[in-house]
């Protein structure tokens, strides 16, 4: 039930089609969990307080450094040297009080994944490295929830969602190695894209819209342009090839 205060601070919220405040209690019962309290987790995060998600796991084991403040905007030059979670969760705490901010202070790993996102309606990807993302979308597929991938490089970036047998995962999208590096970025991409994601969570959760799934929704920032490339589900991925959806082979 939205309290008197909750209807003033969602009113443009309330009056979108679909929304209402049937869409708006359901955003404030939804439990989402961000990997990544980066560039694009700075993002996805503030917009998803701002719109009222009742509860955001905030996953990062890092502190926050000097040369993140370029992307990070849940980041100021006083935080350096602080784990990223408590930066982080301070700031939303300021935006949205309505809005419970947990930090899971983890690395996520193979093993620790599953149980990171126990207890949780979907997951963000706003990792930086393509080894996470896998243990991540893994975990996501056994738990038969939404996985909502992001990823930056330069004023480039890509978004797509994950629905746990009915879509291409991350798996069948992305395949072998690739070297770790130090990526470029201006800190206005992880914004557009970290925004995208947050889009497709909100979609998701209140049940309007459509998803962007089955495709790879890819955004260049130099020439202002998206371009989508269809995604169709590998028969033999060794991750999506025998879930059900449900969270089950």
């Amino acid at each position: 039930m939205l309290t008197p205060a909750e209807l003033e601070r969602y009113d443009r919220q309330l009056l979108i089609r679909g929304m209402g405040q049937a869409g708006q209690e359901r955003l404030k019962r939804a439990r989402i969990a961000i990997a990544g309290a980066g560039g694009l987790g700075s993002a996805v995060a503030f917009y998803l307080a701002a719109a009222g998600i009742g509860t955001i796991g905030l996953i990062d084991h890092d502190e926050v450094r000097l040369t993140n403040l370029n992307r990070q905007i849940l980041h100021w030059t006083g935080d350096v040297g602080r784990k990223k979670g408590v930066s982080a969760a301070e700031k939303l705490a300021n935006l949205n009080p309505w809005t419970e901010v947990i930090v899971i202070d983890r690395r996520i790993t193979a093993e620790n994944a599953p149980d990171l996102l126990s207890g949780y309606d979907g997951v963000v990807d706003a990792l930086d490295n393509l080894e996470t993302r896998f243990f991540l979308n893994k975990a996501a597929l056994d738990h038969g929830i939404p996985l909502f991938h992001g990823a930056v490089r330069a004023f480039e970036g890509r978004v797509m969602t994950v629905i746990p047998g009915r879509t291409a995962c991350l798996r069948c999208v992305y395949r072998g190695a690739r070297p770790e590096e130090k990526a470029p970025v201006i800190g206005v991409a992880p914004a557009m894209i970290g925004s995208l994601q947050a889009t497709e969570v909100i979609k998701c959760i209140a049940g309007i819209g459509k998803l962007a799934t089955g495709r790879l929704v890819v955004y260049s920032g130099l020439d202002m342009s998206f371009t989508e490339l269809s995604v169709n589900r590998d028969p033999h991925c060794p991750h999506c090839a025998s879930c059900d959806g449900r969270g089950e082979p």
